[in-house]
């Protein structure tokens, strides 16, 4: 992605993105992101899953999740939601929970997904019949960015976005 198009306040050291074209309506993507029926049904990359999405659509709302691995073990992921600008951007956090509470981290055998600080800003805008999607990961340091990098972020993210499209052509 060229740096025209990167968000304001966007760095190269602690920052991850991804950013598509997808031929999927904006609304029919803002309801894949913000309906907790369709989150658990895309969310995940597989051959991970989605076992379970609350949501509570507000600023400092609850945003948890609980992925499966292939092996059936659950990861809770608990997080707030920051700002909701409906239709258009929607942006959450692990390092606090609902109430803009700090998180407790815990750090869970085996799961690299445990010690990894972000804040997530997904943006959608019309394109024609399709969105401009951006998804942008936002570290705390280059450490957690390289980290996420490494564990896949751009396939992970990749994938998720692919089962969303997926999933949105047909509903």
């Amino acid at each position: 992605m060229n740096t025209a198009t990167r968000p304001d306040g966007f760095n190269p050291e602690t920052d991850l993105i991804l950013e598509r074209y997808i031929d999927v309506p904006v609304e029919k993507v803002w309801a894949a992101w913000t309906d907790p029926e369709l989150l658990v049904q895309w969310f995940t990359p597989a051959p991970w899953s989605t076992a379970s999405v609350e949501l509570d659509l507000k600023p400092g709302g609850k945003f948890n999740s609980v992925m499966r691995s292939p092996e059936g073990q659950l990861f809770p992921n608990r997080g707030c939601l920051l700002e909701i600008v409906p239709g258009r951007k929607l942006v959450f956090t692990g390092s606090l929970t609902e109430g803009f509470r700090p998180a407790k981290l815990t750090l869970s055998p085996g799961h690299e997904c445990a010690e990894l600080l972000m804040t997530a800003v997904v943006t959608l805008e019309p394109k024609g019949t399709g969105t401009r999607y951006v998804a942008w990961a936002l570290h705390p340091d280059a450490e957690n960015c390289k980290r996420h990098a490494e564990m896949g972020f751009e396939h992970g993210w990749g994938a998720a976005l692919d089962q969303l499209v997926a999933l949105m052509k047909t509903e």
